[in-house]
C-alpha cells in the first residue's frame, strides 16, 4: 500500500486516504443505474472502474450532478475491492505532474501487481486526458520504449473514462525477465554517493563551463546569471539537486519537484537548478547513452506537453554525449546541442568563416564535450535568463545547405565553444571526463 504521504523536495504534497464520508453521500437514482450500467453488467470484459462506449454516451446526456454520483458510485466499487483512494491537494500541472510520478515510482519500484486511484479534484479532466493519451502514445514508440523498460508494466486511464478526476495506476507482476532487468538496472544504487557526485558534477562546470567559457554568464560553481541585472535578471545561487534513483519514474518524478521549487522560490534564492541522476545511463558505451537519450526525451516531452517549456529550458548532460545520435538528428532537439550537421553554417552566420572551412569533421565533433558531464545531468533554467543572455535580436536563418533555411539561436555561443573544444584537443577533454567520472563512481 502506498505511503500516506509524499514530500517533494520543498514542496509538499499530500497524498491522503479518500474520505468514505463522500462516497456515502451519493444520491444515485435507480433510473440512471438501469440507463448507465445495464450495458456494463452485460460486458464481462470491461473493467469496473471504465464504462462501456453505450454508458460513456449516456453520460453526454446527463447532468453534472448526475455525473457526480456516477463518479461517486465508481469510487465506490474501487473501495469494496480494495484499491486505495487517494486524494492529492494539488491545483497545477506542475504539482500534478510531481504526484503522479512520484505515485508511480513508489509502484513502480513494487515486484508485484498494485493498484491505486488517485484522485485530483482541483485538476481540470482535459489536464489528466493529456497525460494518459500522451502516456499512451508513449507506450506505443518502439524507439523509447526499448530504453524505458520499467514502463512496460505500467497502465494510467481515467476513472470511467473521464466521469471524474481521478486516475487509476496499475502495474502487473514482474516477469522473470523483467525482475532480472530489475536487479541488474538498481545494483548500482546504494554505491552511488550525493556528496561524491555533487563535487564531480561541480568539477565539469569548472573545468569547462568556467574554463572554457562555454558560458559567459557562469563564474563559479555555484552562482549564475552574472552581468544580467541590466537586463532585469538577478544573480543568484545555483541549487543542486540529486535522484539515486535507477528508476524512470522517480527520476521525472525529481525532475517536477525542481520546477515546483524553482516556480516557489525567487530568482535571488535560486537562480537555476542541476539536477544530477547517476543512476540514468551509468557509464559512456552506446546502452548508456540510449538509456540517457530516452529519458530526458521523456522528460522533455512531459514538460512541453503542459507548455512548460514557455517557463523552463533544458541543458541535457553525460559523459557519452553525441549529438549525432539524438532524435531527431537533423532538426533541432529540446535540451540538446543544435544538430552536427548545422555547425559550419553557425559557424559562417557568426562570421567564422575560417573557423568554418578549416575545421575537420573530427575537430567538430567535439563541441560535444561541452556537454560531457561525468553522469546524466540536467539543467533546469528560467526562461527569462535564457532570453535575457540572448537578446532580442537572437533568432536568425541559417542556411543549412540544399535550399533548405532554419531558425536558430545562440550561435554566438555555439561558435565560440566549437572553436574553443577543438582548440583543447581531445586527449585533454577525454582526460577531464574520465576524471569526473572516477571522481563520481569510485
Amino acid at each position: 500500500m502506498l505511503a500516506v504521504l509524499t514530500i517533494c523536495l520543498h514542496v509538499r504534497i499530500s497524498l491522503s486516504f479518500y474520505s468514505p464520508a463522500l462516497l456515502s453521500s451519493s444520491t444515485f437514482t435507480p433510473q440512471l443505474s438501469r440507463k448507465l450500467y445495464h450495458q456494463r453488467q452485460r460486458v464481462h470484459s470491461q473493467p469496473r472502474h471504465q464504462l462501456s462506449s453505450s454508458s460513456q454516451l449516456a453520460l453526454d446526456q446527463i447532468s453534472e450532478e448526475e455525473r457526480q454520483d456516477v463518479f461517486k458510485t465508481l469510487l465506490r466499487d474501487l473501495e469494496i475491492e480494495g484499491t486505495p483512494l487517494l486524494g492529492c491537494e494539488v491545483d497545477a500541472v506542475h504539482t500534478m505532474n510531481a504526484a503522479l510520478w512520484t505515485t508511480m515510482s513508489e509502484l513502480s519500484t513494487n515486484n508485484d501487481a498494485q493498484k491505486t486511484c488517485l484522485i485530483m479534484e482541483r485538476i481540470p479532466i482535459n489536464a489528466l486526458q493529456s497525460f494518459v493519451s500522451d502516456f499512451a502514445v508513449l507506450k506505443s514508440q518502439t524507439r523509447l520504449m526499448n530504453h524505458l523498460p520499467e514502463l512496460h508494466r505500467i497502465s494510467i486511464s481515467l476513472l470511467g473514462n473521464g466521469i471524474g478526476p481521478a486516475l487509476i495506476i496499475e502495474t502487473t507482476k514482474r516477469s522473470p525477465a523483467e525482475t532480472e532487468e530489475n536487479e541488474e538496472r538498481t545494483a548500482i544504487e546504494p554505491s552511488l554517493s550525493e556528496e561524491q557526485c555533487t563535487a564531480a558534477l561541480k568539477s565539469f562546470i569548472t573545468r569547462i563551463v568556467i574554463g572554457a567559457e562555454a558560458c559567459p554568464y557562469t563564474r563559479t560553481a555555484d552562482y549564475a546569471a552574472i552581468n544580467l541585472k541590466k537586463k532585469g535578471i538577478p544573480a543568484g545561487p545555483v541549487a543542486y539537486r540529486y535522484s539515486g534513483s535507477t528508476d524512470v519514474c522517480s527520476v521525472v518524478g525529481a525532475f517536477w519537484n525542481v520546477v515546483c521549487e524553482l516556480l516557489s522560490t525567487p530568482q535571488e534564492d535560486i537562480s537555476t537548478t542541476m539536477l544530477s541522476l547517476p543512476g540514468i545511463g551509468v557509464g559512456n558505451d552506446d546502452r548508456a547513452h540510449e538509456r540517457f537519450v530516452a529519458v530526458v526525451e521523456l522528460i522533455g516531452r512531459n514538460l512541453c506537453l503542459f507548455r512548460g517549456d514557455g517557463a523552463f529550458g533544458l541543458v541535457h548532460f553525460h559523459p557519452a554525449y553525441d549529438r549525432i545520435v539524438v532524435h531527431p538528428v537533423d532538426k533541432p532537439a529540446y535540451g540538446h546541442l543544435p544538430p552536427r550537421s548545422w555547425l559550419r553554417a553557425i559557424l559562417r552566420k557568426n562570421g567564422n568563416g575560417d573557423a568554418a572551412e578549416t575545421l575537420t569533421d573530427e575537430e567538430l565533433a567535439l563541441s560535444d564535450y561541452q556537454r560531457r558531464s561525468p553522469f546524466t545531468a540536467i539543467n533546469v533554467l528560467r526562461a527569462q535568463q535564457l532570453d535575457a543572455a540572448a537578446g532580442p535580436y537572437s533568432i536568425v536563418e541559417l542556411d543549412v545547405g540544399g535550399e533548405t533555411l532554419e531558425k536558430a539561436s545562440g550561435i554566438g555561443t555555439y561558435s565560440r565553444n566549437a572553436i574553443r573544444m577543438a582548440s583543447l584537443g581531445e586527449d585533454v577533454l577525454q582526460e577531464g571526463v574520465n576524471n569526473e567520472m572516477a571522481m563520481a563512481y569510485f
